[in-house]
């Protein structure tokens, strides 16, 4: 055995890579281009859904270069991930879970189109708390790769230097490289496989930030709201008599200003949801029903 570290570590990674090659695959896409996925079950797998074409059948390369088809099993713009059903299992070795931990090693996998395993190595930049997407997903860390990225390698899996799994990659504002993370997964997966999308609550009003006015700043308690600027019609808010002009203040105590926000605090289905508005110079009180946002 080799007793030089740098030689030892270097056999590690490529032994790392070698395992978790079978759990990557290829999505074919035109021009002879792929995007990579991540074998999440026997006959599932994931991808970043912003970057997966519209359409419902797949061919997939798996390690080795054996082609499997897959339909798509559901897909959820808000977490950024689709899910794919694979029309016959694949025996792979699926790893563990685990969390992120910032400054530890990261090793980002990717498919080559041709059934190989791209790897990159790098650092986990960030990891801090649970964010809302712009799309009104809650994702529950927010993750960043110090790592490069090629395009085709987005949906691959992320490994900590122990060997399990953080989540997979995809690519974020100004080409940051993100990861969503493996707990996000699980708990999406289902509703995907089960409904083919993820309910989110809604209430039917289109919203644009504003400032508050001066007269009333002090008694409203915050600078900014935002204005009904369309309502929709049959719900909750045009059952509730909001009209366009009223300022929301804040839906459930999270000021409205902060709109990624809102779409997390409207995430029970079915609860009342309690909006602070200004109509006519004077603050008013108005109570609603969250819905489900239609498909």
């Amino acid at each position: 055995m080799n007793t030089d570290l740098l030689v030892q570590f270097s056999s590690a990674l490529a032994a790392r890579a070698a395992v978790v090659r079978g759990a990557i695959a290829a999505i074919r896409l035109a021009d002879g281009r792929h995007l990579s996925a991540t074998l999440w079950q026997a006959d599932v797998a994931i991808a970043s859904e912003q970057s997966l074409p519209r359409r419902d059948e797949f061919e997939l390369v798996l390690a080795g270069g054996a082609v499997a088809k897959a339909k798509l099993a559901g897909r959820d713009p808000g977490t950024n991930i689709a899910a794919l059903r694979l029309e016959r299992p694949v025996d792979f070795q699926s790893p563990i879970n685990a969390d992120a931990v910032a400054g530890a090693l990261a090793l980002a996998y990717g498919a080559d189109g041709a059934g190989g395993v791209r790897a990159r190595l790098g650092v986990v930049n960030t990891a801090g708390p649970e964010w809302a997407s712009s799309a009104g997903g809650r994702i529950d860390r927010y993750i960043v790769l110090d790592i490069a990225l090629a395009r085709a390698e987005e949906g691959g899996p992320v490994l900590d230097a122990a060997g399990a799994r953080l989540g997979i990659t995809t690519f974020g504002p100004r080409g940051r490289v993100l990861v969503i993370p493996s707990a996000t997964i699980e708990r999406v997966l289902p509703a995907l496989l089960k409904d083919g999308r993820v309910a989110r609550g809604w209430l039917g009003i289109g919203l644009q930030p504003v400032a508050v006015p001066d007269a009333l700043k002090e008694q409203a308690g915050q600078p900014g709201g935002a204005m009904v600027m369309s309502i929709a019609a049959d719900s909750p808010a045009a059952k509730a008599g909001l009209v366009a002009g009223d300022i929301v203040l804040s839906v459930n105590g999270t000021p409205a200003y902060r709109l990624r926000r809102i779409a997390a605090a409207l995430s029970d289905i079915g609860r009342p949801a309690e909006l602070r508005v200004i109509r006519g110079g004077k603050l008013v009180s108005v109570q609603a029903t969250i819905a489900a946002r239609p498909a």
